[in-house]
Parts: C-alpha cells; structure tokens; sequence
C-alpha cells in the first residue's frame, strides 16, 4: 500500500518560494488564456503544487487573480458582497459597493493602476474584459434573471464602467469631487430602470378620473 510521502512526492508544500513561483505562472497564464479558460487545477500542474495549496494560498480563482494583480480591493470579491439582499435595491448597493472600493485611498490606487495599465497593454484589457463579463456582468445576470437578461446586465455594467472612468480615470467634474451619497442618489434610479424597466405608472381609478372630469367641467 502506498504511504502518504510516496503519494506526496512529486508536489512540493508551501513556502513564500512556492507561492511567488504560483503566482507567476498564474499571471502567465491569465495573460496568455484569459479568465475563463485558466482553471485552479491547470496551474497547479504547471508550477509543479497540488491544487488545494492555492486554495492554501490565495482561497478560490478569484482570490489568485486579485493576487496576481495586487489588488487590495478584488472587484468580483466587491461584487459578491453586494448582491445578498433586497433585488430592488442590488443597484444601490452595487454601486455604493464599487464607488467605496475605489474611493479608498488604500483599496483604490491598485484599481486605478489596473484600468490605466489595461488601456496600454492589449493582453491585460482582454484579461479585464474577461473579468467584467464573467465575473461581474455575468454574475449579476446570473443573480437578477429574467427575460432579456444579458443585455439588461450588460448596459447596467458599461454604465458602472462609465462611472468608474469618469470619477476615477479621467477626472470629470464635478463627478470626480462630488461627494460618494449625492452621486448614488443621482444614479441609481436610471441604474434601477436599465437592470429593472422603468416604474409602472399605477392606473388611475375610476373614481378619480371622474372627480378629475368633474373638476374640469367646473373650472
């Protein structure tokens, strides 16, 4: 019967060596495949460790991405805390989610480097675009549903997207020093109309229209 270090061999454990050698065969093979294709399974195998050492590590894909990248503030990890919750509020919640995360002077600079760095460097905008897709867009759909879902999630995504490089990339103003609340206060009701349709005007009851006949008659 084999023993556990006859199992074992082959797999080297953990050590800061190991984990910066995982590291740059992740980010390798995020710039070169993208998000969606590269799995936990498939890097372990090629820097030589056993995958459950990069749960070890970095605890899920999207933990290993932030990593790679050096993110204090992981957008999918951003996400996924602002979705629980009542749906007719997800838009607020989002965007209050993304717009703390970026305002942070400690959480926000690794972002703002991310999004400039991915305008220059082609490979590195695919890797983001891949990202904003799956993870964010394509996670939103998943929790929102419906009819028409995709396309609804994917503008409420270029409009986040809008926000983002408006406040933080290119400095607009006033957007860029408007305080966090007055600008989730302006935009969430057209956030809530892309994901949701605008609100139904309620039908007036028969009694009013007739007092308002009434009233006109009068007048």
């Amino acid at each position: 019967m084999m023993n556990k270090s006859a199992a074992a061999r082959g797999r080297r454990r953990g050590s800061p060596d190991t984990r910066e050698e995982i590291l740059a065969v992740a980010r390798r093979r995020f710039l070169a495949d993208g998000y969606g294709p590269v799995t936990m399974r498939s890097i372990a195998a090629e820097a030589g460790v056993d995958a459950a050492l990069i749960s070890y590590f970095f605890g899920s894909k999207k933990g290993l991405f932030g990593a790679v990248l050096g993110l204090i503030a992981n957008p999918p990890e951003v996400l996924a805390g602002a979705l629980p919750g009542d749906p007719a509020a997800l838009p607020e919640r989002v965007l209050r989610a993304l717009l703390t995360a970026w305002d942070d002077p400690e959480r926000g600079r690794p972002l703002v480097l991310m999004v400039r760095a991915a305008v220059q460097d082609p490979e590195l905008a695919r890797l983001v675009r891949d990202i904003v897709e799956n993870e964010l867009i394509g996670r939103i759909a998943d929790h929102v549903g419906g009819p028409d879902v995709r396309n609804r999630t994917g503008v409420f995504g270029a409009q986040l997207a809008g926000v983002i490089f408006a406040r933080y990339i290119l400095g607009v103003e006033p957007v860029t020093s408007m305080p966090r609340d007055e600008l989730i206060a302006r935009l969430t009701p057209g956030l809530r109309a892309v994901l949701y349709g605008p609100p139904r005007r309620a039908l007036p009851r028969p009694a009013d229209t007739a007092a308002r006949a009434a009233r006109g008659r009068a007048g």
